[in-house]
């Protein structure tokens, strides 16, 4: 697993080669890679929000119960761990009028592996500071579109241009799925204290 994250992070183009040409399966990407990764943000923010709790400029913390911030980090995890998986279906979906179109399994695991700096990003919720996760967030979000743009062509076996067309699709569904998150994440981490 790590072999492929610091390979993404330091030669994209050279990893996707090597994640195309292995035989790896979503059990495998699961428990292997995406149970861990997807953790990060998620244990990040457990600590974060009971320890220290938001920091929103000048005005006091806001802290989070450990019942209520358990709670929230179990529908956190399941939430991030489905968002893989439908941005994987999304690409699969419009991969389908290439005549390379790869498998479902494929695009899930191609949707994964492009995630893992959102995933990383979630470090930073270790000190739940707002405009310090946003600008983590904005950081890994960009990285994930590099990854996506440079890891199309390849992935699909289309040249550049198409490429780029396909995965500026991708990004602005995949970005609609990360504002859905973000806003429930939100909910559930601000105003968590409120519901349970």
């Amino acid at each position: 697993m790590f072999n492929h994250v610091w390979g993404l992070l330091a030669h994209p183009g050279r990893e996707f080669q090597q994640i195309s040409q292995e035989k790896e399966t979503i059990s495998h990407l699961y428990t292997r890679n995406l149970l861990v990764l997807a953790a990060i943000p998620v244990v990040c923010s457990f600590i974060g929000t009971t320890q220290f709790g938001w920091m929103m400029g000048n005005e006091q913390t806001v802290k989070v119960s450990l019942f209520t911030a358990a709670y929230i980090a179990i529908i956190f995890y399941g939430m991030l761990l489905a968002a893989v998986a439908i941005v994987g279906r999304i690409i699969h979906l419009m991969a389908r009028r290439y005549t390379q179109s790869p498998s479902l399994e494929r695009c899930i695991i191609f949707a994964g592996y492009t995630a893992t700096p959102m995933f990383l990003s979630g470090l930073v919720a270790l000190y739940p500071l707002v405009w310090l996760c946003l600008l983590a967030g904005i950081i890994g979000l960009c990285y994930c579109a590099y990854l996506l743009y440079s890891g199309i062509p390849t992935f699909l076996n289309i040249d550049h241009s198409e490429g780029f067309i396909f995965s500026s699709s991708t990004l602005a569904l995949g970005i609609l799925i990360l504002e859905a998150l973000l806003a429930m994440t939100v909910l559930m981490w601000g105003y968590g204290t409120h519901f349970w």
